[in-house]
């Protein structure tokens, strides 16, 4: 069995707005855990879809299925290469509970 479980993750651009405030403390909040903005929206909003009972009830119903699309993905224009799935970082918490690996030229 592998030490690491790597999970190939699709992501696309869009574009949102947000208050300065929010702008400013999203930056803050990033340079705080040590991560990039992206990070921290994506992290956040995948918390908050995750913890909000309502919500969840409202994914099972048909009208979920039936929403219009706010949300401005870009798409990538045909000279441009589309932007390639990525590898989800493994996270230190999740390092440190494995066993270390050898490192080629270290001493087992």
């Amino acid at each position: 069995m592998p030490l690491l479980e790597v999970i190939q993750t699709h992501y696309v651009s869009a574009s949102v707005r947000l208050t300065d405030t929010t702008a400013l403390q999203l930056d803050q909040y990033a340079a705080f855990i040590h991560a990039t903005a992206d990070e921290v929206i994506d992290q956040a909003l995948a918390y908050v879809f995750s913890k909000d009972r309502d919500f969840q009830e409202f994914l099972r119903t048909p009208e979920a299925q039936r929403i219009t699309p706010t949300l401005r993905v870009r798409r990538p224009s045909a000279n441009e290469p589309a932007e390639p799935s990525r590898r989800k970082p493994v996270s230190v918490a999740q390092l440190a509970s494995q066993t270390p690996a050898v490192v080629a030229g270290s001493k087992a």
